[in-house]
C-alpha cells in the first residue's frame, strides 16, 4: 500500500506541470519522438526540455531508446492504471457520501411533512 502512495505520488508530481502533460499528450498523439522535435513545440532550451523528460522517466511516464545520438521518447501509461484506480475509489467514496447527504435532506423533508 505505501509503495502504491508513492507511485501515485510520484505521478501525480510528474503531471502537475503542464509541459510535461504537453510532452505526454504529443506522445500519445503522435507516438514515439525524438527530443529535438518535442523541444520544436516549446518555447524554451533543449536542455529545459530534457529535464522534463527525465521527470516523466523517473516517474515511469516514458521510456527513451537511444539509437546513435538519436534519442526517441515513448509514452508508457501503464502506470496511469494507478490514478483511474484512485480515482474510481475517490468516486466510490463521494458517490456514498452524497447517498448519505440526500437521505439526511429527505429525512429531513419528511418529518416536515408528517
Amino acid at each position: 500500500m505505501v509503495e502504491y502512495k508513492q507511485n501515485l505520488s510520484i505521478i501525480f508530481k510528474a503531471v502537475s506541470d503542464l509541459t510535461r502533460r504537453s510532452i505526454l499528450t504529443l506522445l500519445v498523439q503522435q507516438g514515439p519522438c525524438r527530443v529535438t522535435d518535442l523541444a520544436g513545440h516549446f518555447q524554451m532550451s533543449l536542455n529545459a526540455v530534457s529535464k522534463h523528460i527525465k521527470v516523466l522517466e523517473s516517474a515511469g511516464l516514458v521510456n527513451r531508446t537511444t539509437v546513435g545520438r538519436v534519442h526517441l521518447i515513448e509514452a508508457r501509461l501503464d502506470d496511469i492504471g494507478l490514478v483511474e484506480h484512485w480515482l474510481s475509489e475517490m468516486k466510490s467514496i463521494w458517490a456514498l457520501r452524497l447517498d448519505a447527504l440526500e437521505k439526511t435532506l429527505n429525512g429531513d423533508k419528511n418529518d416536515e411533512t408528517h
